[in-house]
């Protein structure tokens, strides 16, 4: 199956990815934290809270109306059930694109905006989130991901690599 779905000229949109058992446990368990009261439905502020910790960011306001939109009402206001909750996100999360999260992990990594990474980039940003990790097995990372060798992790060998670990899930 092509990884295409749409292409005009070099811009092509990515195929929507599949939405998995372990996703779907995912959202029912973020739509379960965050029905405040366990009322078995998210009110409209419940739905922002769960779209931040299952996407990642704060939806606007026309967002939530559009996703409340085909809602049940429930005491006069729009709720969301767990039903909708899942084909909503199953949706969105299928539109997520992993390219972009990868980038987003290379400028984290990438503190000083030079477009790749060094040995000391790494052995900083793993003291700061995993520091049991020891300093070796971080330069050993660091070298297998170097595949050219010139000390400088490029951001094709760091999409390599993260895409490598993806396809091997």
């Amino acid at each position: 199956m092509s990884d295409i779905l749409f292409k005009f000229g070099s811009y092509h949109l990515p195929e929507r990815r599949h939405i998995t058992e372990t996703d779907r446990k995912h959202i029912s368990a973020v739509f379960h934290q965050c029905d405040a009261g366990h009322k078995g439905h998210l009110t409209k502020e419940d739905l922002k809270v769960a779209v931040v910790s299952l996407l990642g960011y704060k939806p606007t306001k026309y967002e939530v109306e559009e996703m409340l939109r085909l809602a049940d009402e429930i005491d006069g206001e729009k709720c969301m059930t767990l039903d909708h909750f899942m084909n909503v996100m199953s949706s969105k999360l299928s539109l997520v694109d992993k390219d972009d999260e990868i980038r987003q992990t290379f400028m984290v990594f990438d503190t000083q905006c030079r477009g790749f990474l060094t040995v000391e980039d790494l052995k900083k940003a793993f003291s700061q989130v995993a520091p049991h990790i020891a300093t070796h097995r971080v330069e050993t990372a660091f070298r297998e991901v170097d595949r050219d060798g010139d000390g400088r992790v490029s951001y094709r060998d760091f999409e390599f690599m993260m895409k490598y670990y993806l396809d091997a899930l």
